[in-house]
């Protein structure tokens, strides 16, 4: 805990992280007051409202938690999420119209909106209400609406620019509530029975695991262990876990499926999961999902085989990674991006075909290198047709015509801190262990301080001159191994989507016995009723070297 920068006065805090202690006065953010108090006057006058949502796990628990609140307040609500190919992100003049149609009297924008000038002035136009609820990076002010909430805007100093939009929903719920209890309304919603959602979106989004966000994820993975929201309970039945819901499920397991359909399916399916209360509707949503997941998971893996040739073909030299293809779904394209990142170290960015003359992107950053910062400076600059995103990731579109001029304006843009990331790389070993050590009392201890993830990392060890064993590919592309050290000391170990690469080489060719210095976590794996120790593995060295 130390080496993530906890002092000791803090160490209660990180270990049994509560709301009652981080929760902020929601004012502090720019725009709350305004924000729920308009909240508070539609619940009085029982209107009806729009929400308006991103196609991604963020935006799908924030439709879900606010819906929620509102039905069970009595307000009619209708939920709008984008189509990635025929509509893209953020709000547009059409689904707003159609809005409009149902009689909403409040358009609400979730995870979107603080950049959408243009659609967010029609709706005013039309004479719609108008309230933002996002996270996104801002470069100004903000469009023309009634109330915009961001603790990425320019003018909020409330020091919560961590939070996700499913987070700052939250937040303006609880301002919402107390709104309402000075005007004496005492039918006001638990909202603890939301956080499920809450940690979800924040494990699920990349967000950093400090302050606030390690109690919305602790708190909201106690809430989801009680299987009260439908949906959630539904996914995880279908994914057959194996151990207790952890920080790691929200990210690597339940959210591929909720984005499943956002890329390859229905978009608004991740949302009407999360807000159902019916059982039925919640066993099939899930079932579709779950299917839908599958489908993406191999038009992902036939697509990055093709974006990892194309780099090391022609681009394997270039600071930032650009790669296109006519034929890739346009919902992998952000997976492509992540893989190639992960692989090579560098920003990168996988483009499909939008429409005959454009393309439109997703992009992926190291630590470091601001890749919203560049796309909002291109944007700016005329380069591309549009774009937003924050420090680790973001969209794009762009001309054919301005393919070349952009794609150099954007390198020049990160080159520096991208060639200054990969100069310094580093990977930060908290300890060294052995085979022997790594006990499940160690597993046990390690699972005391989640939840791991993005400002929070989980714990690398160093075994050094261990014999690898019984190396072999398992799965699609993973390699599994055996590990032992000079005492008798045997654990199990995996390298995920390591097939193909120098580790994967490495670990394969000394599975004789060779011994090889590894770089791993620690963390459980049960199987068939039993607990044992499992490293992942993230890095190998040779120790003649």
């Amino acid at each position: 805990m130390a080496g993530r920068d906890v002092r000791p006065d803090e160490a209660a805090a990180a270990l049994n992280p509560s709301l009652r202690a981080l929760m902020p006065d929601p004012s502090s953010l720019r725009g709350m007051d305004d924000a729920a108090e308009m909240l508070a006057d539609c619940v009085e006058a029982g209107a009806t409202i729009g929400l308006f949502g991103d196609y991604d796990v963020d935006g799908a628990a924030s439709c879900a938690i606010l819906g929620r609140w509102l039905h069970a307040l009595g307000c009619d609500v209708h939920i709008h999420i984008p189509d990635r190919i025929t509509e893209g992100y953020g709000p547009n003049a059409p689904a707003i119209e159609a809005l409009a149609a149902h009689g909403i009297d409040l358009l609400i924008t979730l995870d979107c909106g603080a950049t959408s000038h243009e659609a967010l002035a029609h709706a005013k136009g039309i004479g719609l209400s108008v309230l933002v609820l996002d996270h996104h990076q801002m470069r100004d002010l903000g469009p023309p609406v009634d109330a915009l909430v961001n603790p990425n805007r320019p003018d909020d100093v409330s020091g919560l620019g961590h939070l996700c939009a499913a987070g700052v929903t939250f937040m303006a719920l609880v301002a919402a509530n107390r709104s309402l209890r000075a005007r004496q309304r005492s039918d006001l919603p638990d909202l603890l029975g939301l956080l499920d959602c809450v940690g979800l979106a924040t494990v699920a989004d990349v967000v950093p695991l400090i302050g606030l966000n390690r109690a919305f994820v602790v708190q909201g993975l106690k809430m989801a262990r009680k299987a009260n929201n439908p949906g959630l309970s539904a996914l995880v039945t279908r994914a057959n876990l194996q151990t207790a819901l952890q920080a790691f499920h929200f990210g690597y397991v339940l959210g591929p499926r909720i984005n499943a359909g956002g890329r390859i399916g229905d978009a608004a399916m991740g949302a009407r999961l999360l807000a159902t209360d019916d059982l039925e509707e919640a066993a099939s949503i899930a079932d579709e999902l779950t299917t839908l997941n599958a489908q993406r998971q191999a038009l992902e893996a036939e697509a990055v085989d093709a974006a990892i040739a194309m780099i090391e073909s022609n681009e394997a030299d270039a600071p930032v990674l650009f790669v296109r293809d006519e034929t890739w779904h346009p919902g992998v394209a952000g997976l492509i991006a992540a893989r190639l990142k992960e692989r090579f170290h560098k920003p990168s960015v996988a483009f499909t075909r939008s429409s005959p003359n454009q393309w439109t992107g997703s992009a992926r950053s190291v630590p470091g290198v601001d890749i919203g910062a560049a796309v909002h400076a291109a944007l700016e600059a005329g380069q591309i047709v549009k774009g937003g995103g924050h420090a680790m990731a973001a969209g794009l579109t762009l001309a054919d015509d301005d393919w070349e001029d952009a794609t150099r304006f954007l390198t020049e843009t990160m080159q520096g801190a991208a060639q200054e990331h990969l100069a310094v790389r580093t990977l930060s070993i908290d300890a060294v262990l052995t085979a022997t050590g790594a006990s499940m009392e160690l597993v046990a201890a390690l699972e005391g301080i989640e939840p791991f993830g993005q400002g929070f990392p989980e714990p690398i060890f160093a075994f050094a001159s261990h014999v690898v064993r019984k190396a072999s590919p398992v799965g699609t592309n993973h390699v599994k191994a055996t590990l032992a050290d000079g005492a008798g000391g045997i654990v199990d170990a995996i390298a995920f989507r390591a097939v193909g690469t120098q580790l994967g080489d490495a670990l394969l060719q000394a599975r004789d016995g060779a011994p090889l210095h590894i770089a791993a976590t620690v963390s459980r794996n049960s199987w068939q009723g039993r607990d044992t120790p499992q490293l992942r593995v993230v890095d190998a060295a040779l120790p003649h070297r």
